[in-house]
């Protein structure tokens, strides 16, 4: 399952008396990600620290952290850690720390920069990529209600309709239900539709 946030986000709190702010940016390549690392440090250059963690790839294969003066494994490792276990893909964040004067603690830290890194994700929300393939379906007026009333009952709704001599119907459907569906549609109507597969196209559907 391909998961990633909903849109770019800002999230900010206080642990302490310290400002953690957590700065959450879709990226689809390394080069991207670090040009946001880099754009961040320069907007919070008088922070003590722009802690940070990014996955890219489908299957998370390009994983990176740091701990920008932190002490080693409290900061960048717990963030990745959250985007590992929440199977984010194509998301760099990166935690700025303004210090309070309160000392956290290696503990307190980890917990700090995963909670932030979790509270940001919580609150922009989660979508999941999901490839969909259109289908054409052609048909005799009469069965046009009927067949409509199907898509319906397995969820899909017709995006395009045209009236001539036949009826001819558009809808997209998630890639992997589609032999499953031309199927039950070959099988409900006796054959007596005309079914065509279309372009493919990616969706987001909120989880």
């Amino acid at each position: 399952m391909n998961t990633t946030i909903k849109s770019d986000f800002i999230f900010e709190e206080e642990i302490k008396k310290s400002r953690f702010i957590c700065q959450l940016k879709r990226v689809y390549s390394e080069a991207e990600a670090r040009d946001f690392i880099t754009s961040v440090k320069k907007q919070h250059h008088k922070a003590n620290h722009n802690v940070s963690a990014f996955t890219v790839g489908d299957q998370q294969e390009v994983q990176r952290t740091s701990d920008d003066g932190e002490p080693s494994g409290t900061a960048g490792m717990p963030m990745l850690d959250i985007l590992k276990k929440r199977e984010i893909i194509n998301v760099v964040a990166v935690v700025t720390r303004y210090f309070g004067g309160i000392k956290l603690g290696a503990g307190g830290l980890i917990r700090a920069y995963a909670g932030s890194v979790n509270h940001a994700i919580d609150a922009v929300g989660l979508v999941q990529i999901v490839e969909q393939t259109q289908l054409m379906l052609e048909m005799d007026y009469s069965l046009f209600d009927n067949v409509s009333r199907y898509l319906s009952s397995e969820g899909l709704t017709i995006s395009d309709s045209v009236f001539t001599d036949k009826v001819k119907l558009t809808s997209f459907c998630d890639t992997d239900r589609m032999t499953s569906l031309m199927a039950g549609l070959t099988d409900q109507f006796h054959g007596q539709l005309t079914l065509i597969e279309g372009d493919k196209k990616l969706v987001e559907v909120d989880l």
